[in-house]
């Protein structure tokens, strides 16, 4: 914080790092603050937004912005109004979100409710982690969760400090296959050769992505079982990391106790204003692996060569 804005916080008698952990955020501008809105998985009703327009039209300066994290955000907001915008929120069944060393909002892409491409139900996911975790005090620095419907990771799981993706594994049902060769040429990963008129699946290859099991035209490629690709350690910001692959189909129920967990272990061992990818990089991935992944029971990924499967090129970790 500069000096004019120590200034300013000593003569508005408030402490603005309290005030961004509530989620209003001071600009630049003399007494002005950005107030970030609370929008799990960013889905937000007509009601609601129409209710953020008239709040940026009223206390604003008729302007939203909406975040890199799927947050509506209303700028140019001058604290004596913070009282009367918590309240018009309340109207609506909204409120101001967090900054701040704390659980923050989850974010999520649409999954498979109405997307085609999903494979689980990012949404929904997304929805319970926010009523259980949102706020959660880590000690040290903000803990970024994301679910991803699919592998395409359009809201971008490999980079949440804790990133959940959708997988599912495929299963040939022989009878009815009738060697047509498309689960084969649409695979991108080359997992699948066909052999005998029947496709082939090298298991070292396949990212779980299901798009053998859409394009099989007599439905002889099955889902076999789905769950989650979890991935924790990543970050954006100025010195970005990329995340670990530590358990794949992870169900529903268990993606809960993993985070508790994994919480539990970043405010134990994390040091000052760590993110828990630098705590992981300083004492090592077996070690969250072993205190936090193996005591759940989840099907472990501990091999490099396990993880590179999702990295072109290779995964840059070890």
């Amino acid at each position: 914080m500069d000096a004019r804005l120590r200034r300013e916080a000593r003569q508005l008698k408030v402490d603005l790092a309290e005030l961004k952990s509530g989620g209003f955020i001071k600009q630049t501008q003399e007494n002005l603050f950005t107030v970030r809105l609370r929008c799990p998985a960013g889905k937000l009703s007509s009601r609601q937004l129409r209710k953020a327009a008239e709040i940026a039209e009223k206390y604003g300066r008729g302007e939203v912005h909406t975040s890199v994290r799927q947050s509506i955000e209303i700028p140019y907001v001058h604290y004596q109004h913070f009282e009367a915008v918590t309240a018009e929120l309340k109207q609506v069944d909204w409120a101001v979100a967090s900054c701040g060393p704390r659980v923050r909002v989850p974010t999520a892409c649409a999954g498979c409710t109405y997307n085609p491409n999903g494979l689980t139900d990012s949404q929904t996911m997304c929805l319970e982690v926010d009523k259980r975790f949102f706020g959660t005090a880590t000690g040290h620095h903000k803990f970024k969760i994301t679910f991803a419907g699919c592998p395409i990771d359009c809201p971008g799981a490999r980079d949440a400090d804790l990133g959940f993706q959708g997988m599912v594994e495929p299963r040939l049902m022989e009878e009815l296959c009738n060697g047509c060769g498309l689960c084969a040429a649409n695979c991108e990963e080359k997992a699948l050769t066909m052999v005998n008129e029947l496709p082939m699946r090298d298991d070292s290859k396949c990212i779980y992505c299901g798009d053998c099991i859409k394009v099989c035209p007599v439905e002889a490629m099955v889902e076999a079982r789905k769950g989650w690709l979890a991935r924790v350690g990543g970050k954006h910001g100025k010195h970005p990391l990329l995340s670990y692959e530590v358990a794949k189909f992870v169900s529903d129920e268990e993606c809960f106790p993993l985070i508790e967990k994994t919480l539990a272990w970043y405010q134990a061992n994390a040091e000052g204003r760590e993110r828990i990818g630098a705590t992981i990089g300083r004492l090592g991935l077996k070690k969250y692996l072993e205190e936090v992944v193996k005591p759940l029971n989840l099907e472990v990924i501990e091999r490099p060569e396990e993880r590179r499967r999702y990295w072109i090129g290779g995964n840059l970790y070890p």
